[in-house]
């Protein structure tokens, strides 16, 4: 089995036998999957600096998929691998007792999440993608990007999975419309997490930003059969916990590039593959401001070349972010190292 990933700008239903899931990128004139055969998240977010309408990131796995639609997921899997979404309107959850509408949410979310993963035997969470709709609003006295994480947070702990250390990578932005969404690749081996020196690990953070921390690691190095593929989390202008170069849009997505070329210093120390590298990977980008888009592309072009980029318009999870950028890459893997097959 071969994990591949591609972004289209056409996608016609069923011209990919072969998709494991992916993500519907832009805001289409009519709400509709663009597939009703596999996965799809919709991530509502205007592109920016290109003509295309919408964009199709379609992963791609064979062979044997099997897929089907469990407590709310749309999921489908290929042997050791599986891709799923999962959308919930908070309305559905409001009057939930002690938490806010959100919270439950996000708790009932990654509650599912889990529950599939343990019936499909691939209980390790390798990657999460995160939208919430108005992430900097105040919900019952509380910011609701911390009633996320505090939602998160006990579904990870109900399931029996740490909340620091081994966490997958992940992103959380906000959007300004839309059902919570998340989703998700996962599988039956381990992440292997990659934290970042020049930043405390987002799980460690103090109370100062929120009562639970996020639920994430800087990155994660995962093994599909044959190969190595990095996931890179959201990454900001944040050193140590502080975020860096208030106001400076060109600083702080040069900022945000030092830390992902951070973790792929450490990433490189572990895999068992390639070197990746700054121009080997495949970026989202996020921009506060449509009219930023501009300046940190140049930045983002000179550091990374001609590496592939979506730029979207979505609210960083700090208010005093203005950039966000989350990437990944695959490789061919060696073997692990055995007494039989040495390096």
């Amino acid at each position: 089995m071969a994990l591949q990933f591609d972004t289209l700008e056409h996608l016609a239903q069923g011209d990919i036998p072969d998709a494991l899931g992916g993500a519907c990128l832009g805001r289409p004139a009519a709400r509709q999957r663009p597939c009703s055969t596999w996965p799809v998240q919709q991530v509502r977010a205007p592109l920016l600096g290109g003509s295309a309408e919408v964009l199709h990131e379609v992963w791609r796995a064979s062979p044997g998929l099997v897929g089907g639609h469990t407590t709310g997921i749309h999921w489908c899997r290929s042997g050791d691998v599986l891709y799923g979404t999962i959308e919930l309107e908070e309305r559905d959850w409001a009057g939930s007792g002690a938490c806010s509408a959100l919270e439950a949410a996000s708790e009932a979310a990654y509650t599912r999440i889990f529950r599939l993963l343990d019936a499909q035997g691939l209980p390790h969470l390798w990657r999460a993608w995160n939208y919430v709709r108005d992430i900097h609003g105040d919900e019952a006295g509380l910011e609701r990007y911390r009633r996320f994480n505090l939602g998160r947070a006990r579904a990870f702990e109900g399931a029996a999975r740490s909340v620091v250390g081994r966490v997958p990578a992940a992103c959380a932005l906000g959007l300004g419309e839309g059902p919570l969404s998340v989703a998700f690749l996962a599988g039956t081996t381990p992440a292997v997490p990659i934290e970042n020196p020049r930043q405390v690990s987002a799980y460690l953070y103090p109370v100062d930003y929120g009562p639970r921390s996020p639920t994430f690691s800087r990155a994660a190095l995962v093994h599909p059969d044959g190969q190595e593929w990095l996931f890179v989390s959201g990454t900001a202008s944040i050193v140590g916990h502080r975020s860096m170069h208030l106001g400076d849009v060109v600083a702080q997505t040069h900022e945000s590039l030092d830390n992902i070329a951070a973790v792929l210093a450490e990433a490189n120390r572990q895999c068992r593959s390639a070197p990746f590298a700054l121009e080997g990977l495949s970026y989202r980008v996020y921009v506060r401001h449509p009219r930023d888009a501009d300046a940190v592309m140049v930045v983002v072009r000179q550091r990374c070349g001609t590496a592939p980029v979506v730029c979207l318009q979505a609210d960083v999870c700090r208010m005093d972010l203005l950039v966000e950028i989350e990437a990944q890459a695959g490789h061919t893997a060696r073997a692990p190292f055995t007494e039989g097959n040495p390096p």
